[in-house]
């Protein structure tokens, strides 16, 4: 039987690292991975899912969105949010090894993480700390931009996962600070992130899309029907980790071709 207690910095951790990864719509009691994962922290998947919308209290664009009933964050949760903010890299880390701990205390594996085993390759300690940290840093910022997006592409809705990308909307090479936050991130199909990427479509401050004149002026139907049908529509909107104007605007003023 479980019992209440006090929430660790492990706790903490394992619960933020579900927060990242799950759609905002399944965090409720009743999901077989947070009741699973409860089980084994000797909590009730009601607690853990409880934190986990105590979490989403700190996350900006869910206290923009004036949704209700989410204000029961701790000092503990809003010092672990800053934490992340400050330094993703780590924290994903951080909250990796909290996971692995967690599992193999019972000899179990998680879904989704890979052990932290280092490769024959003969790296320095701090070469093999920096290749870790960016690893679990790149599948946990695909975790967290997909599901924001219910793992659906925000321009077409396509719900293949194996055809989606959470692509940048600042540059990984332009901007190292925020190469792992979920808010310079965009759930696309595979089509759409190479057009993003390469300026031929962006957003405006509405968050509609726009089309480069390059991709207007082809006489490819193949490009008129997979661009021309999206033009001046919103995109959908994410239910957590809103994309950051200030990203949006740097691509439409630096890479988008006009």
């Amino acid at each position: 039987m479980t019992t209440r207690k006090p929430w660790t910095r492990n706790d903490l951790l394992v619960a933020f690292y579900l927060y990242n990864k799950m759609p905002f719509g399944q965090i409720r009691h009743g999901n077989k991975e947070i009741a699973a994962t409860a089980e084994l922290m000797g909590r009730t998947a009601s607690s853990l899912s409880m934190k986990m919308a105590n979490i989403a209290s700190c996350d900006p664009s869910i206290i923009e969105s004036g949704r209700s009933g989410l204000s029961g964050a701790s000092k503990a949760d809003r010092d672990m949010w800053l934490e992340m903010s400050g330094d993703r890299a780590s924290f994903y880390l951080a909250a990796s090894e909290a996971v692995l701990k967690l599992y193999q205390s019972h000899n179990l594996m998680p879904p989704d993480i890979e052990p932290l085993t280092e490769d024959s390759t003969d790296y320095s300690a701090a070469d093999n700390l920096t290749l870790t940290k960016a690893r679990i840093g790149q599948g946990q910022f695909r975790l967290a931009v997909l599901s924001a997006y219910d793992f659906k592409c925000c321009i077409t809705g396509i719900d293949i996962a194996d055809l989606l990308v959470a692509s940048h909307i600042v540059p990984w090479r332009l901007d190292a600070a925020n190469r792992l936050n979920p808010s310079n991130g965009l759930c696309l199909s595979a089509l759409h992130d190479k057009a993003f990427d390469k300026g031929l479509i962006t957003l405006n401050e509405q968050l509609e899309v726009m089309l480069s004149s390059q991709l207007l002026q082809q006489k490819n139907r193949a490009l008129t029907d997979n661009f021309e049908p999206y033009e001046n529509r919103q995109i959908f909107l994410p239910k957590k980790f809103m994309p950051s104007q200030q990203f949006l605007s740097h691509h439409r003023n630096h890479i988008f071709q006009p």
